[in-house]
């Protein structure tokens, strides 16, 4: 097989069966993305305008009054609070990430105070936030949101993420509701969520997206939504967002990637992936069901039970040998302490499938012997 860019490079071959993580590069662009970012980059463009058109032809997919390109979510995160605190205003948006003297307080839910490879908090801290958290790591009130709001709150933050707590926790209309009452903005950060309008359309005032995961864009994110606080995104373009610039041909790459983004959506159904489940069955010491995304999202994906005392070698060791092959295969790896691992298909390419069974078949017999 032809050795691609990196193998040429002198790395592995990475077969990611992880999903559409920053630590593989997030996501496979297509060849007419990168065509339009090659163009792009090989001519010049007025940036400040190509900024407002890009967020006009963004906000026909989201159905927000205005949208902003940033260089990734997290940077998004950072420009939307950073928007909150300073509403735009020049002096205060050079005085980022000091919010000194100003209302700077994200009031969130403990259960939403993630980590996706990097603590949410730090992006909202870039942003010159403070963090309040509200309620317990299980379980929150509507009264502990409101009892939280103060003269020092800037915002409400509401994070929709498989990493999140999935149960006992408010709902995006209870936030809605506060941040309305107390006329204060709402920002929900979406990264990895698929459906572009939802949130706008539930009433949030800044939506923050991934480019690079659902829709398969190069390295980029987008803020979405009312356009009175798209003006105080855009505003930080000439303070802390200007660490976090994003180039105009990816500027372009997401353009174009959103006007595909319904054919970039679609992914292997439970009934594709029963051929596989039944092979990895077939292996002494595995047995693989079918399991729906955390965050009740249209994915599917293989769960792989391993049963230590029948293979001889646990979860935690089966994901590590697959890791460490002659070709990289990446699983999820979220439950091995309960001796599970998961195959995501939407970022497998032809054959890596059967190439995976391959291995797991390898690593079972040689346990064996």
């Amino acid at each position: 097989m032809e050795q691609n860019i990196y193998q040429r490079l002198g790395l592995k071959r990475v077969i990611n069966a992880c999903g559409k993580m920053t630590i593989l590069g997030v996501s496979s662009v297509a060849p007419e993305v990168m065509q339009a970012t090659t163009e792009a980059a090989s001519a010049f463009v007025e940036i400040d305008k190509l900024v407002d058109r890009a967020g006009e032809l963004v906000s026909r997919h989201t159905g927000g009054e205005d949208s902003y390109i940033t260089s990734c979510a997290s940077a998004g995160i950072a420009i939307a609070v950073a928007a909150a605190i300073t509403r735009g205003r020049p002096e205060q948006v050079a005085m980022m990430p000091d919010s000194s003297g100003l209302a700077n307080e994200v009031l969130m839910l403990r259960g939403h105070n993630i980590d996706y490879g990097a603590p949410i908090t730090s992006a909202i801290r870039l942003g010159g936030g403070k963090v309040v958290e509200v309620g317990s790591s299980n379980l929150a009130a509507r009264w502990q949101l409101e009892r939280a709001v103060s003269e020092r709150t800037a915002a409400l933050l509401y994070v929709k993420s498989h990493h999140c707590v999935q149960k006992g926790m408010l709902s995006i209309a209870d936030f809605v509701q506060v941040a309305r009452a107390h006329s204060l903005p709402l920002i929900v950060d979406a990264a990895a969520e698929e459906d572009l309008r939802q949130w706008v359309a539930q009433g949030a005032d800044m939506v923050v997206y991934s480019g690079a995961k659902a829709f398969n864009a190069p390295t980029s994110g987008l803020i979405t939504g009312k356009r009175s606080w798209l003006a105080a995104c855009k505003a930080q373009h000439y303070g802390i967002a200007r660490a976090m610039k994003i180039g105009k041909e990816n500027m372009v790459g997401l353009i174009v990637s959103l006007d595909r983004y319904e054919d970039a959506r679609q992914a292997p159904d439970a009934d594709a992936l029963r051929p596989a489940v039944a092979a990895i069955s077939a292996l002494r010491g595995l047995h693989a069901d079918i399991e729906q995304d955390e965050a009740g999202r249209a994915i599917w994906r293989i769960r792989v039970h391993v049963d230590a005392d029948a293979l001889g070698l646990d979860a935690r060791e089966v994901e590590a040998q697959l890791r460490e092959g002659d070709i990289a295969i990446y699983a999820r790896r979220y439950f091995l302490h309960e001796g599970v691992f998961s195959l995501d298909p939407r970022t497998l390419g032809e054959g890596d499938m059967a190439l995976i069974v391959a291995r797991l078949k390898e690593i079972t017999q040689h346990a064996a012997d």
